[in-house]
């Protein structure tokens, strides 16, 4: 069952990762040249195989429960700040993510950079696809090794974000756009409750905790982890709207 919520917590956060950085490099392409915007994403993924190499062997290093306490609350304090921000966004207290004028801004700031060009590259461009793919591409990192490192799982963490980055990267080839219509919004308020879900049930196993029913508690951490968002939404929401009227009278 653990495995299953390891591939989609790894699959979904990926993507979300994913389309972000895409919406960076697309623009950086587009008004730039493709040449450079390439070149960063490469030089990119180069210092994250880097980081993969050194981080990936030390996280082995570390005993199973001090692993499982360290990851688990940062993954816990990961994922209540995604969780945190989805519900304000659901409730309207904070705007809807919106991949399409977040593209409409990064291409006004690429048309806009100073172009000086070295080695037949427009640095603006190649810093630009760089710090994009390397920031997104450190999150994913971070999940999957924690996410597998924990579990002792890490071929399926790396399979989820595997899928979810071919993915992302075959639909910004074919459509060569940024994928406003994929449901980011959703995705994040997901990705919060299977991170703090994790978190959770990672962070009290570390300290100690034996869980009755193993792996299947995760279900009612994240049943309960459900409810109590969903109940703060429909708080914020009645609050907004009560403001709104008052301030209307």
């Amino acid at each position: 069952m653990s495995g299953i919520f390891l591939v989609t917590a790894s699959f979904l956060a990926s993507a979300v990762e994913g389309v972000e950085a895409l919406t960076i490099v697309l623009a950086a392409g587009i008004t730039r040249g493709w040449k450079s915007a390439l070149v960063g994403v490469g030089a990119a993924l180069v210092v994250l195989a880097a980081v993969t190499a050194i981080l990936g062997p030390a996280l082995t290093l570390i005993p199973i429960d001090g692993l499982r306490l360290v990851v688990g609350g940062l993954l816990l304090v990961f994922g209540l700040q995604w969780l945190r921000k989805a519900i304000l966004r659901a409730s309207g207290y904070k705007s809807l993510h919106d991949e399409a004028a977040i593209y409409q801004r990064e291409l006004a700031d690429a048309e806009q950079g100073h172009r000086t060009v070295r080695a037949g590259l427009d640095w603006y461009a190649f810093t630009l696809s760089f710090k994009g793919a390397l920031l997104e591409g450190l999150e994913v990192i971070f999940i999957v090794l924690t996410f597998g490192a924990t579990a002792h799982q890490v071929g399926l963490a790396a399979v989820g974000a595997a899928a979810a980055l071919i993915l992302v990267t075959l639909a910004g080839v074919v459509l060569h756009r940024p994928l406003a219509r994929v449901p980011e919004n959703l995705l994040k308020f997901a990705v919060g409750l299977m991170l703090s879900s994790f978190g959770t049930f990672w962070a009290a196993e570390g300290a100690g905790v034996r869980w009755p029913n193993s792996d299947l508690d995760i279900l009612g951490i994240l049943a309960a982890l459900i409810i109590v968002s969903v109940a703060y939404v429909a708080v914020l929401r009645h609050q907004r709207t009560s403001t709104e009227l008052q301030q209307a009278a």
